[in-house]
Parts: structure tokens; sequence; C-alpha cells
């Protein structure tokens, strides 16, 4: 499913479930030795995704272990990004000479806990959402966007992007992803200096692509 929002250049591979059988590599164990059996299962899915996808570019399978704040540590020249929520795990990976940093976030299409979108989001997001129609869940869907901005933003900054630093939009555009499914663009526009670290220009607008299938969200941004 989340190939579908991808552009080309993007491997990906995804998961509805944890098939039997599958197990972390040595190096990674390290990182899940005290996790529940529910985060093992996240994990291991997750980094699965992650290999097969990686798999796509010609990479042999690699450990993937965390960096600063949890960032995922890719290869050398490929970005990359993973997400999992209940029923869903999923990654994409690219090289770095053609995507310049990718972000992605899944979560069930269903409403976010009471009181969270006051913390999650900004007054001007909030008056927006309170027009549109009662079909979607508008607020878990600027949640998972800030998600996806968040992890496309990290790996190029190395700073921290609180919930309050970028204002997001949406349009909807159901010719997007899986066909006859709600789906649609978003602009992340971020409120804070857009310094990067890569040698590119600022980080000033993030395009990104959303679609809600199969009882999910999906966020997504590929930064070229």
């Amino acid at each position: 499913m989340i190939e579908d929002l991808m552009p080309a250049g993007v491997a990906s591979a995804d998961s509805f479930g944890d098939p039997d059988g599958l197990t972390v590599m040595a190096a990674e164990e390290s990182l899940i030795a005290k996790a529940v059996e529910k985060r093992r299962r996240e994990f291991t899915t997750a980094r699965h995704c992650a290999r097969e996808a990686l798999g796509q570019l010609g990479i042999e399978p690699v450990p993937i272990l965390r960096g600063e704040r949890g960032m995922p540590l890719w290869p050398r020249q490929v970005v990359g990004s993973m997400t999992h929520c209940d029923g869903y795990r999923a990654a994409v990976t690219a090289y770095s000479m053609q995507v310049r940093s990718l972000g992605i976030d899944a979560e069930p299409h269903a409403p976010l806990p009471d009181g969270v979108l006051d913390h999650t989001s900004i007054e001007a997001e909030r008056a927006v959402l309170a027009t549109r129609d009662g079909e979607l869940h508008w607020d878990r869907l600027l949640f998972c966007a800030k998600e996806a901005t968040y992890k496309a933003w990290f790996p190029i900054t190395e700073r921290w992007l609180g919930f309050e630093d970028a204002h997001i939009t949406f349009e909807r555009d159901d010719t997007i992803g899986t066909a006859g499914e709600p789906a649609g663009t978003f602009t992340s526009t971020i409120l804070i200096d857009g310094a990067v670290i890569d040698g590119g220009p600022p980080l000033l607008t993030l395009p990104g692509r959303w679609q809600i299938s199969r009882g999910l969200i999906l966020t997504t941004i590929a930064l070229t």
C-alpha cells in the first residue's frame, strides 16, 4: 500500500501482520532486549520491511541501528524511514543522490484521544479542521502528517521539530494512491529556522501525500 504514495526511485515494503519466523539481526538485539512481545514483533517486522526495501536497491541485509533521538541509521548513501501501528508495518528507502530525505507514518483511521489535538496542533490548523466534513478523521490525519514531517526533517537538520513548529495544510485529490480511496496532498510549512546540515537549501516547506485505506492513514514525504 505504501508504494502507491512514493515517487520513482523510492523502494518500499510493507506488511499487514507479523510473519512467523522473523528474527532481528544480532546487532539489533540489544535495542529490544527489554521490550514486551508486542514491541518486539513491531520492531522485527518493520526492520524486515526495511531490509526488503534495501534489497530492492541491491543492498545486502544489514543491521539498522538507532542514532540520535531514535533516528534509524541507514547504510552509507541511503535514506529511509520506517513506521508501524496496529496491523501495519512499512519501510521506504532510496539512494541519497536521488532523494534527499524520506518520512512516513501510519496511524489507525480513528479520532485522536481527547485532549491530544490541542497539544499536537496550532490554532490555525484547528480552525481549518473545524470546517472539515466528518467523513474523515482529520485530527488523526494531521497528527500523522506531523510525524512524517519530523521523520523527514530530523536526518538533514539534526534538530528537534515540535508539533507547534510546522503548519500543515491539506488538499484532497482522490486520484492519488489506491483508486477509490480518500487521498490527497499536504504541505508542511516550517515555522522555525530551516537550516540543514546536508549542504542543500533550507527546509521551508515539505510537500507530502496522504491516503486512507483499509482502516489506516498513511502519510509520506519524499524530498528531492
